[in-house]
């Protein structure tokens, strides 16, 4: 496929090649466009996600697929899948279906986090803020 296809075509054509069978996925909250995590994609995820209506990722750590919500109960439910004009990324646009997206939990609540990312970067320190 020419880039003037891929770019500004319909066909779906996902490079999977480029990171050795993983597109990385950030996953946003369509209410509020808050990002609430990154995961990385293969096809068999891909295919999941749309199959189930649900987030599924590929566990690069356990080498094993895992739709997020099967153990905790905090599901994201797709609302949409963005990818990028050269096709090597995507975005899960979704509505949480549960306290949080994170694994991590609040000290202050005990209840998982609404993101992944909750700390800040200080420019001028190089520290990390909550």
């Amino acid at each position: 496929m020419d880039k003037q296809q891929l770019e500004e075509g319909t066909e779906l054509a996902l490079d999977y090649v480029k990171r050795d069978g993983f597109l990385p996925c950030i996953v946003q909250n369509v209410a509020d466009g808050r990002i609430l995590m990154l995961g990385y994609v293969n096809q068999l995820a891909l295919d999941t996600t749309l199959e189930k209506g649900m987030a599924t990722f590929w566990s690069t750590s356990r080498n094993e697929l895992w739709t997020k919500g099967e153990t905790s109960g905090d599901f994201l439910k797709i609302v949409e899948v963005l990818t990028d004009c050269d096709q090597d990324a995507l975005v899960y646009r979704v509505e949480p279906q549960g306290q949080g997206a994170c694994h991590t939990k609040d000290p202050d609540t005990g209840e998982a986090r609404k993101s992944c990312f909750y700390r800040t970067l200080d420019l001028s320190t190089g520290k990390l803020a909550f």
